[in-house]
């Protein structure tokens, strides 16, 4: 199999960090090749006031970068933060199965907004920017709800569902960036690390 150049994302000077712990983030930026390592920039914070979710997703990514980029001088830093809008109410990661079940009927058989929050700092400087994708669910039967959340995989992601795994059968269509709604926009990513060459 051969490899993504990983100049073609990134052909900048000095060590690339992603302040995640998510293993979906990391897969992306594996998928372009890009040489990284990873560090975990610790419990995630309080969402930001009352910020609109363009604004709170780029302050808490930012929060993610600069946490990192303390502790790794000269290293290009990226962090990312994202969150699910469904008619007007915000859905970060369920606490439990129920919290789980309760997004997800929320989101069947209606079209809800996945933000992504993202800040790439090296040293003084950063840039940030946040990206949309809509996602229209599938109309699902309160039995398909409850087993799909049986499965497990709801409990860790932003809105209870993971589209590159289960959930794939349940939504419908997307309008923008896949890899936004997975957790990391690329393209909007390769933009704010162009800056950084």
């Amino acid at each position: 199999r051969r490899r993504a150049p990983g100049g073609l994302f990134y052909a900048g000077r000095g060590p690339v960090v992603l302040a995640s712990a998510s293993p979906r983030r990391v897969a992306l930026l594996r998928q372009v090749g890009l040489d990284f390592t990873v560090a975990d920039p610790g419990p995630d914070r309080e969402w930001p006031g009352r910020a609109e979710p363009r604004h709170g997703v780029r302050a808490l990514a930012l929060d993610k970068a600069r946490r990192v980029a303390e502790r790794r001088p000269g290293a290009v830093v990226i962090g990312a933060d994202t969150v699910v809008v469904a008619r007007g109410v915000r859905l970060g990661k369920p606490g439990d199965a129920v919290a789980a079940l309760e997004m997800l009927r929320r989101l069947q058989g209606r079209t809800h907004e996945v933000w992504t929050g993202l800040a790439v700092v090296r040293d003084g400087e950063r840039r940030t920017a946040a990206e949309v994708t809509k996602v229209q669910f599938a109309r699902l039967t309160e039995a398909e709800l409850e087993a799909y959340v049986a499965t497990g995989e709801p409990l860790d992601k932003a809105g209870a569902y993971g589209i590159q795994g289960l959930a794939a059968q349940l939504v419908r269509r997307i309008e923008g960036d896949y890899a936004n709604v997975v957790g990391l926009p690329l393209a909007r990513l390769r933009q704010l690390l162009r800056e950084f060459d």
